[in-house]
């Protein structure tokens, strides 16, 4: 059964692509400002020849020739990798849309490669699936403060899709969220984890899907993508 969330998002998409076309010309290789102190743990990757996200990027998925891809999925794997996430990288990509899924459980770096980061800044729109163990995933925060980054600098678009997880909670995080974000506070630099709950906290205003509309079968569309 195909839920009607993922059918709307993919003809969304298709229209989209056909009024907003991407550069053809996009290149492989980024070109990357100069890092900021924030974006230190990004720049550091480029050095890191053991990073599964560098060189050939084993794992993920392929980027296609000639372009960038169309859509960023950032999730949790524990969470959503095995039924929601891979509906919905299944419908957009029936659909004809280009999309980039991380396919690498493991982790040998707590950095962003230089290829991961490519696929983030040159994708036209990243969905974040934001679900119950999101929070406790160095790597989704990672990957969501580029995300965002690339909102405010180029205007890319943005989706959230809380995933059993309420707007509140996110924003505010209480219990085991609270409980997470206190453990990062142990063995990750201050700043950083503060760029973590800022990021959090401003994703959490966006418009975006609420899983419960979503599974019944009932999407109230909160999201104008053009």
């Amino acid at each position: 059964m195909v839920f009607p969330f993922f059918s709307f998002i993919s003809n969304s998409f298709r229209f989209f692509s056909r009024h907003f076309p991407l550069n053809l010309n996009c290149q492989l290789n980024c070109k990357r400002e100069e890092p900021t102190h924030s974006e230190d743990l990004n720049s550091r990757a480029s050095s890191s020849s053991n990073a599964p996200h560098g060189g050939d990027h084993e794992g993920g998925d392929k980027r296609p020739k000639g372009n960038a891809y169309e859509v960023f999925l950032n999730f949790r794997g524990i969470d959503t990798r095995k039924n929601f996430t891979d509906y919905l990288y299944t419908s957009l990509t029936d659909a004809g849309i280009q999309v980039f899924r991380d396919d690498n459980e493991l982790r040998v770096s707590e950095e962003i490669g230089p290829e991961l980061l490519c696929n983030i800044t040159q994708s036209t729109i990243s969905i974040s699936i934001i679900s119950e163990n999101y929070i406790s995933s160095k790597w989704c925060l990672h990957e969501l403060v580029q995300m965002l980054k690339c909102k405010r600098s180029k205007g890319q678009i943005v989706l959230p899709i809380f995933y059993k997880v309420e707007h509140s909670q996110v924003r505010h995080p209480i219990g085991r969220w609270r409980e997470a974000i206190d453990a990062h506070k142990k063995n990750m630099e201050e700043m950083v984890v503060k760029e973590w709950e800022e990021a959090l906290k401003e994703v959490s205003f966006l418009k975006g899907w609420e899983s419960e509309k979503i599974d019944n079968g009932y999407l109230i569309l909160q999201q104008n993508i053009v």
